[in-house]
């Protein structure tokens, strides 16, 4: 866009994958004033899928900063402002090219943008069309009814100017918390956000407080039609003391990663029956070979734990069982069996839990299955994982054990039919050989769609994957 004399674009909010249609901007990475390059960063957003840091597709300097921290934005949203000069109403550009009228000088004008996303160096320029004004356009059409052998010139009719409308005083009787049509309403962004859900207009609210700021219970009540103008002693003294109430509160809103997790976890339990089945295991001889691979030359950089021992046993399991690396695919009425594993390894996050997915763990060697765990729970953990590595899961794990907790019952991830969590290794006594020692016990515990897979099918896979944790020699028969 241009403003003024001086060439400044707006870049707006992209769709950086998945078909997402908003996003919360996290923080700024630049300030007003400042001069940046194409794919320079420029802010970080969070969508349902993961924090992503946006470069620029302009180079210029920072005019203006368009949305606050902490808003939601929408898809198309302009976000930032980037022009020639610190001010949009700076001095014009030439025209022409420089002094010398260099093709090259000429060029290096032109506003830069991110590869693959200018327009084609052999694209056609269209011509421009003429704009008329309403007398001369009337003029070519009586032309053209006289003249029936004649073609009429393509023409844009843009009405003429009209004198402003004067400005209307102030009535004296207008609240002075009133908020008139072209001023922004004082209104933090969780109430901003349930406004637009509601669909109700900030400006046509009054506020009662001093400070001149929207509360949810103004916006709660102009979507049920009460009235927000005015507000009398009593309704004072209740808004007083829900602000108190409040003021002793923490509010965090629902949004990004915490959203979607929410989502997807009641889409799964109200879709898909459940059932969990599980068993506890002796896995002392798995902690002893954990202890072995940590030595390992090819082990020593990475992280070693017991989860890698379990997410290679369930590599193994599934081989077996194959049914609980499937999906349930009711638009078609088929159970689509997939002969690859993408395993994801559920994480928590501040942001909330997300489940990435290692791609074809079923092809990969123990090392490299360790280092692929490794890296994917780091990324996850620092919120810049991608939201390709969280799509196409077909089977997950949970681990419970850094918590402290023996076990539960995990939600299946929508698009799978299978979750297994893994619960705290502790020493209990348990029976060897009819006597009581003191042994490495952990519970396993399986979810699984009951749609297709039976109770028969679930007690296999999961006693196959406690086999090999028992012993971990078995795996060498699968």
């Amino acid at each position: 866009m241009v403003n003024g004399d001086s060439m400044s674009n707006d870049f707006r909010l992209p769709d950086v994958g998945e078909g997402l249609t908003e996003a919360d901007l996290v923080a700024w990475r630049v300030a007003v004033g400042d001069t940046i390059k194409v794919n320079d960063i420029v802010c970080e957003i969070e969508t349902a899928k993961s924090v992503v840091e946006l470069p620029s597709p302009y180079g210029g300097v920072v005019q203006a900063l368009l949305v606050a921290e902490g808003d939601t934005v929408d898809v198309g949203t302009p976000i930032i402002r980037i022009g020639d000069s610190a001010d949009a109403g700076g001095a014009p550009a030439p025209a022409g090219g420089s002094a010398g009228g260099s093709e090259d000088s000429a060029a290096e004008e032109q506003p830069l943008t991110l590869v693959g996303s200018g327009p084609k160096a052999t694209a056609v320029a269209r011509r421009a069309r003429r704009v008329a004004t309403p007398s001369e356009a009337a003029r070519v059409q009586a032309q053209s009814t006289f003249d029936v052998g004649a073609a009429a010139p393509e023409v844009e009719v843009v009405p003429e100017p009209q004198p402003a409308p004067e400005p209307q005083p102030r009535s004296e009787t207008e609240p002075t918390g009133a908020v008139s049509g072209n001023v922004r309403a004082l209104a933090k962004p969780p109430v901003r956000k349930l406004a637009k859900d509601l669909g109700v207009d900030l400006a046509s609210i009054s506020p009662v407080r001093a400070d001149g700021v929207i509360t949810r219970d103004l916006v709660e009540a102009a979507a049920n039609g009460a009235p927000t103008t005015s507000a009398q002693p009593a309704d004072r003294a209740a808004d007083d003391a829900i602000d108190d109430r409040r003021a002793r509160e923490t509010r965090e809103p629902i949004k990004g990663v915490r959203k979607m997790m929410g989502q997807a976890m009641v889409q799964s339990a109200f879709t898909a029956p459940h059932v969990t089945i599980w068993t506890t295991v002796d896995v002392t001889r798995t902690t002893e070979l954990v202890a072995r691979l940590r030595t390992h030359r090819e082990l020593r950089d990475v992280k070693v734990s017991p989860l890698l021992v379990v997410a290679k046993a369930a590599m193994l399991a599934l081989r077996r069982t194959p049914l609980l690396n499937s999906t349930w695919d009711e638009a078609a009425q088929e159970v689509v069996i997939k002969h690859y594993v993408n395993l994801g390894i559920a994480a928590a996050t501040p942001r909330g839990l997300v489940v990435p997915h290692v791609k074809d763990a079923d092809r990969m060697t123990l090392p490299e299955l360790a280092t692929a765990i490794n890296e994917l729970v780091g990324i996850a953990r620092d919120g810049k994982t991608p939201p390709g590595d969280m799509a196409g899961g077909t089977f997950s794990i949970t681990n419970v054990g850094p918590f402290g907790m023996e076990g539960g019952t995990p939600i299946i991830n929508p698009g799978e039919s299978g979750i297994l969590c893994f619960g705290a290794i502790k020493r209990a006594p348990w029976v060897v050989d009819e006597e009581i020692v003191a042994r490495d016990v952990c519970t396993l515990a399986l979810s699984f769609d009951h749609r297709h897979i039976d109770g028969a099918t679930g007690s296999q896979f999961l006693a196959d994957i406690a086999a090999i944790m028992e012993d971990p020699a078995t795996s060498l028969m699968f």
